[in-house]
């Protein structure tokens, strides 16, 4: 079993099976008409595709401060980061889930359609204190094929997660870093009402982490490579924490 704070692994899937609290949300179509609807909405004016205003640009995103240090999050550069992103994809905790192991080539095909594509995911390098430490991946949830296969709704926005370094697992730091990018979502996309996640149901440890982090359970969702627990912070129980 891996670590408490081992990786929440991405990926769609089609089916989901939605409990009794499920929300009667919307699922929205990854159509041209609606990426061209938002790209008018945010118009691209930058450098790459966390510039392009799906996400409220994470590069402007200012560093937290946390009972483990500060932290920030810092989009990713292939040139400067693929080694240690691959290094931590060959970990057997990670890749069990990530299922990202081998060579860096493997982690490139992983990074580059989201580094080329339209911004509605953005690879984040999780720098705590100064040092790289995690991998994140923000992104859109309600323009992500997860949103075929259960219900979400518009500006829902996921995270992915891995603790790349193994000493700063277990020691409950995934915890507080899932609860301050949170916030730190919320904070910084004002129409987000809800920030999501799907951990494989089988990873434990990382599905409580979650819920320590103030995300309740809301559905059982079955995709390709897994069966998810649909993990939601609300931004109306925020207070409440």
């Amino acid at each position: 079993m891996p670590p408490a704070d081992a990786p929440t692994g991405p990926g769609p899937g089609p089916a989901s099976r939605a409990g009794p609290d499920a929300e009667d949300t919307l699922d929205l179509r990854l159509t041209a008409e609606l990426l061209a609807l938002l790209a008018e909405e945010a118009p691209v004016h930058g450098y790459g595709p966390e510039d392009s205003g799906l996400l409220d640009r994470p590069a402007e995103w200012k560093p937290v401060t946390t009972r483990a240090g500060v932290f920030q999050l810092v989009p990713v550069r292939l040139e400067r980061d693929l080694t240690v992103i691959s290094r931590w994809m060959n970990d057997p905790a990670v890749a069990a889930f990530w299922e990202l192991a081998g060579a860096e080539t493997v982690t490139a095909g992983h990074l580059t359609p989201q580094l080329d594509g339209d911004g509605r995911s953005i690879p984040c390098l999780g720098v705590l204190s100064g040092v790289p430490m995690s991998y994140w991946e923000i992104y859109r949830a309600d323009l992500d094929p997860l949103a075929r296969h259960c219900r979400l709704r518009p500006h829902d926005t996921g995270i992915h997660l891995l603790i790349g370094e193994v000493e700063q697992r277990g020691h409950g730091i995934g915890t507080t870093l899932l609860r301050a990018v949170a916030d730190l979502v919320l904070d910084s996309r004002p129409r987000c009402t809800r920030v999501v996640a799907e951990p494989d149901l089988r990873n434990t440890p990382s599905v409580s982490a979650f819920l320590s982090a103030g995300f309740r359970y809301s559905a059982e969702v079955e995709l390709p490579e897994k069966r998810a627990a649909l993990m939601v912070r609300d931004r109306t129980h925020r207070a409440q924490l």
